[in-house]
């Protein structure tokens, strides 16, 4: 299977506290371990035989020009510019609509510095055909047997507890009705009783009393956005890590000086 691949980098406003650790004009191009962060992206997802084409969601093309690796990748036309919307449900919305899904689009993160060759080979093999749009998920107790520093937020289903990989595919144009679901949870995010009505209230009563499970939770938010969402359980705990904090970022320092130095 050939998909293209969307790296989003977008800028959320204010001072970001990675780029300020890092002393960096951005986050993506925070480096960890003395590499930016997108230059890693960028090189994990050439190193993929399946990927076709890589764009990059960023607000100002001319911080590229800062990392020459990154500046040759555009200019080559390895690397092509997507623009960045008001959020990130509504960049993937306006990147879905630009790209289009005549091959399938792989959607990742800029702060996701742990992404391998490996792990991006195994969620496209076991990506479900039949599913719109696919994420990527990890159990709580695989994070945190391999890491038990990791500070780990997810969502607790049937007694089983996940977070997200900020690994998604979007097969599908009926995936671009979960990036609008999406706009509609972030738009009411400081209204709870709309958020509640947009999950569904028996749902969320399923939930919190733990009857809910992962096929349930996915098959209830497919009906409620009219696509298929479906998922596949990442065995390694490194793709749920991504760098939103300084605790973040300095666990993920060391396992990539672990990880590059055993190299």
């Amino acid at each position: 299977m050939r998909v293209n691949a969307l790296i989003l980098a977008g800028n959320r406003g204010g001072t970001d506290s990675i780029a300020a650790l890092a002393g960096s004009s951005h986050k993506a191009l925070a480096p960890i371990n003395g590499v930016p962060m997108l230059l890693r992206l960028l090189r994990c997802l050439t190193g993929c035989p399946d990927i076709a084409q890589i764009y990059v969601c960023i607000d100002d093309v001319a911080l590229l020009g800062d990392v020459p690796e990154l500046a040759a990748a555009l200019h080559g036309g390895i690397l092509k510019i997507v623009v960045p919307a008001a959020s990130p449900a509504a960049s993937v919305a306006a990147a879905l609509q630009q790209i289009g899904l005549d091959e399938p689009l792989l959607i990742t993160t800029a702060d996701h510095p742990l992404l391998t060759p490996q792990m991006v080979a195994h969620f496209l093999a076991q990506a479900p055909e039949d599913g719109d749009l696919t994420v990527a998920v990890a159990r709580i107790d695989v994070i945190m047997a391999a890491y038990p520093e990791s500070i780990r937020t997810g969502y607790r289903l049937a007694g089983q507890g996940y977070s997200g990989c900020n690994l998604f595919l979007a097969r599908r144009p009926a995936a671009a009705k979960v990036a609008m679901f999406w706009q509609r949870m972030e738009k009411f995010r400081k209204k709870p009783w709309r958020l509640v009505l947009e999950v569904g209230p028996v749902a969320l009563l399923r939930l919190v009393l733990g009857w809910l499970d992962l096929p349930a939770a996915l098959n209830h938010l497919s009906r409620r956005t009219g696509a298929r969402i479906r998922a596949v359980e990442m065995p390694f705990a490194e793709a749920a890590i991504d760098v939103d904090k300084p605790a973040d970022y300095d666990l993920v320092t060391a396992i990539l000086r672990r990880r590059e130095n055993a190299a």
